[in-house]
């Protein structure tokens, strides 16, 4: 993903609980399942260890991991199509997501 010239990425960002925990109250798009568009976001914006993290905190809300997007599929089968994800398939199968 390429960021535009006027935004910066930003490196060495601390992700502390609290932070991690933050990633819960990302408002949803309103065409999109509340749980699926959380864990994207959370996806796109953590390193696994944190993605790890995040995804137990996911779990202890009772929130969806098989949540589907708009054309029927779970993040996980989104994400099984990433050359880069097979960290964060390994920590989502590892907590129950199903394909």
């Amino acid at each position: 993903m390429a960021l535009k010239k006027d935004k910066q990425k930003v490196l060495g960002e601390v992700f502390d609980e609290a932070r991690v925990r933050s990633f819960l109250n990302v408002p949803a798009r309103p065409d999109v399942n509340q749980d699926y568009d959380i864990l994207e976001k959370a996806y796109r914006g953590m390193k696994a260890e944190n993605f790890e993290t995040f995804v137990n905190f996911f779990k202890e809300e009772g929130r969806d991991l098989n949540a589907k997007n708009p054309a029927g599929q779970t993040f996980l089968q989104v994400i099984s199509e990433h050359k880069l994800a097979a960290d964060y398939i390994d920590i989502l199968k590892s907590a129950g997501a199903k394909y």
